[in-house]
């Protein structure tokens, strides 16, 4: 398994807080002007912390949100039409940790013909040790990288994400699709191709450095998309982002051990920043002018920068993309398996 930025949580957690000091480049650029009237988002892990928030502010903003989670079903949904007065908000059950609960709810997508304009692929956990998925691979992988693999292969295959190259449609309006990261993929070693997908034991300290290496991964996988979904230079078929929301006080660290759950929980609590205010980012990139056509971008925070240069590695893309697709395969969830499972 690769090796990740930092050795401990403490370590990571310090390292948060100096990012809450810096200028913001592009938060004025939020205003309130900026509406989502007559678009359809899609967000995951959205039952609480970061998603919860922003499936509020979409749905304040005047979207139909769509709220793909493993738990809090109905309240949470119930909790977003309250604070947003918006009543077209609804709750998609799904534990990503299980991809063929990813394929069920791209199913539903799908045969509902739902258009999506935005989605938020928002789902993480920071586990303390490693546990099996469904399939039998390990579940932090599975939850923070592959399951978004697989997700947006069939959105963009079934043309729930419309796009001329997987599903040869029509040009259109611009959908958006923003993978929420962290700025700890920075300094990761990079991918061990040799241990890709390998089920492996790790404890706390462990799952630290997963978090960052899984982080540098997803972030590669980004741009690999990005490069496959708008090969012509300077057409944009479909618009893929990516931002760090900096150090944020959400539930992350439900699993935690206990005393270094309270620890963190209480640095969370008294210096990291609210959800909501975290979210204010990932709205500006869902509903901004200013990201209309773009692809590729990286967002910390409010400020543009660049990924660690080994995300941009056109040959680690494509390497990425053929492992990923073979370790799908290798479990039975890839497209093919599951078009002869339901045919």
């Amino acid at each position: 398994m690769g090796r990740g930025r930092f050795d401990n949580p403490v370590e990571a957690a310090l390292t948060g807080l100096k990012d809450l000091f810096g200028r913001q480049a592009l938060a004025e650029r939020l205003t309130d002007d900026l509406r989502l009237e007559g678009r359809t988002c899609l967000v995951t892990g959205a039952s609480s912390g970061l998603g919860l928030a922003v499936a509020t502010q979409l749905a304040q903003r005047g979207a139909r949100v769509l709220m793909a989670c493993r738990s809090g079903i109905p309240e949470r949904g119930e909790q977003v039409k309250a604070a947003s007065g918006n009543g077209a908000v609804e709750m998609l059950q799904v534990d990503l940790s299980d991809l063929e609960q990813v394929h069920r709810l791209a199913d539903t997508l799908r045969d509902r013909g739902e258009r999506l304009d935005v989605v938020v692929e928002n789902a993480g956990v920071a586990a303390p040790r490693a546990r099996r998925s469904a399939q039998g691979l390990e579940a932090m992988f599975v939850t923070n990288y592959l399951a978004k693999f697989l997700l947006l292969q069939r959105l963009l295959h079934d043309g729930t994400l419309r796009n001329q190259a997987f599903a040869g449609q029509e040009a259109g309006a611009i959908a958006r699709v923003i993978v929420i990261s962290s700025d700890s993929h920075q300094g990761a070693a990079a991918i061990d191709w040799e241990d890709f997908g390998r089920y492996r034991e790790f404890g706390v300290n462990g799952a630290i450095h997963n978090y960052s290496y899984f982080k540098l991964i997803l972030n590669t996988w980004a741009t690999e998309l990005s490069r496959r979904v708008n090969p012509s230079v300077g057409a944009v078929d479909v618009s893929i982002n990516v931002m760090c929301p900096g150090p944020v006080d959400t539930n992350i660290v439900r699993d935690a051990p206990v005393l270094l759950r309270g620890f963190l929980r209480g640095v969370f609590k008294v210096f990291f920043r609210s959800p909501e205010v975290a979210a204010r980012p990932v709205i500006l990139m869902a509903a901004s002018p200013d990201f209309e056509g773009s692809t590729n971008r990286y967002l910390h925070m409010f400020n543009p920068k660049r990924m660690d240069e080994k995300c941009y590695d056109g040959a680690a893309g494509a390497e990425l993309w053929r492992r990923s697709e073979a370790l799908v395969a290798s479990v039975g969830c890839d497209l093919a398996s599951r078009e002869r499972k339901v045919g």
